[in-house]
């Protein structure tokens, strides 16, 4: 069942063993409460946020959430200490668990600005913005880069790099398991084209056992996930978290978590409430559902709900009920819930809390 409270993580005691990463244009605050439904002991992050939009542009549109997403993360780009840090303590204001560095992203708009990928070829500046940040704010600061950069891309640059980061007091990195591309490749390219490697994530774990080391990068399927988690400290989904978000609350069963929706139906009923809620804020309902389009991915009548959504969501006029209405249209048996639960009839979303 889903729990009444969703502020049941508590952030005394974070865990990174499952994280949705960050994603331009994808993980916002409705995508990350829905996310937050399905796996109440995920870590969230918000998409990346430069330091200079955080202290001159409309915070509270940047930077709001709802209190259900905790634990999550606000990640920042930038590449100087004072503004870096200056973000930072306007993100620990408006109460973010956790402030993560972006090192990875290749896009040229990230390197025209001198962050992102980019600053691997910079590990001391990337130190000095990260022991800046951490005297700015109390809670965890943490880094999020690849394994390499364009020619950069030996075992030894990575745990050069890795050494030199952990200087500023860090003790969190998630890793990419791809080099990146600054030219040549576009973005997508680059989250597809540079060949994976997890074991030299496996071997960064063992080569700095006092860090903690969450892995990302080409995880899809819960048994991958717990078969890294033998070798990493977390994992981290991004594409597959999006695109078949129901990974998210089968990880949360499998891994011993309590609360969370039991089943997809659940979830829509829950999304449903949320949804009216928005509603009278002046949100779209395109804003909420474009996040749950691949809900019932792999599922009989995924592609009808997919369909009706993608359809209608965008009219004018289209409101919470259409999400009701293309549960409807889903077929098949009934699901087994990601934990116990059979399927149960989609309400309103007070009338399944307990």
């Amino acid at each position: 069942m889903i729990t009444a409270d969703f502020e049941a993580n508590p952030v005394s005691s974070p865990s990174w063993r499952v994280c949705v990463a960050p994603m331009m244009d994808w993980t916002d605050r409705h995508c990350r409460y829905f996310h937050r439904l399905l796996a109440p002991s995920a870590r969230l992050y918000t998409e990346m946020v430069t330091s200079g939009a955080v202290i001159h542009g409309d915070r509270e549109r940047l930077l709001g959430f709802d209190p259900a997403e905790h634990p999550v993360a606000l990640q920042l780009g930038g590449s100087e200490p004072d503004d870096l840090a200056e973000a930072a303590r306007i993100g620990a204001g408006f109460g973010y668990d956790e402030i993560n560095l972006n090192c990875g992203c290749p896009s040229d708009r990230v390197q025209k600005g001198r962050f992102g990928a980019c600053l691997m070829n910079e590990p001391a500046r990337v130190r000095d913005c990260l022991a800046a940040i951490g005297e700015a704010v109390s809670v965890p600061v943490t880094v999020k880069t690849r394994i390499g950069v364009d020619d950069n891309d030996s075992e030894a640059f990575l745990h050069r790099f890795v050494e030199t980061v952990a200087e500023s007091g860090v003790e969190t990195f998630v890793i990419h398991a791809r080099k990146a591309w600054l030219s040549g490749l576009s973005p997508k390219q680059n989250r597809e084209v540079p060949p994976l490697d997890h074991a030299r994530v496996r071997r960064l774990a063992e080569r700095f056992p006092g860090l903690r080391i969450v892995m990302n990068g080409g995880i899809e399927r819960p048994d991958q996930v717990l078969v890294e988690l033998g070798h990493v400290d977390g994992v981290m989904l991004g594409r597959a978290a999006y695109q078949n978000p129901w990974v998210l609350a089968e990880l949360e069963h499998r891994l011993g978590g309590a609360g969370g929706a039991s089943t997809r139906a659940e979830a829509v009923a829950a999304m449903i409430d949320y949804a009216f809620e928005q509603r009278e804020r002046g949100v779209r309902l395109a804003s909420i559902a474009r996040h749950m389009l691949g809900l019932f991915h792999g599922q009989p009548g995924a592609r009808a709900w997919r369909r009706l959504l993608s359809q209608r969501m965008h009219l004018d006029g289209a409101g919470p009920e259409l999400l009701g209405e293309a549960l409807a249209r889903v077929s098949g048996p009934p699901e087994r819930g990601a934990g116990s639960g059979a399927l149960r009839p989609a309400q309103n979303r007070k009338m399944l809390l307990t």
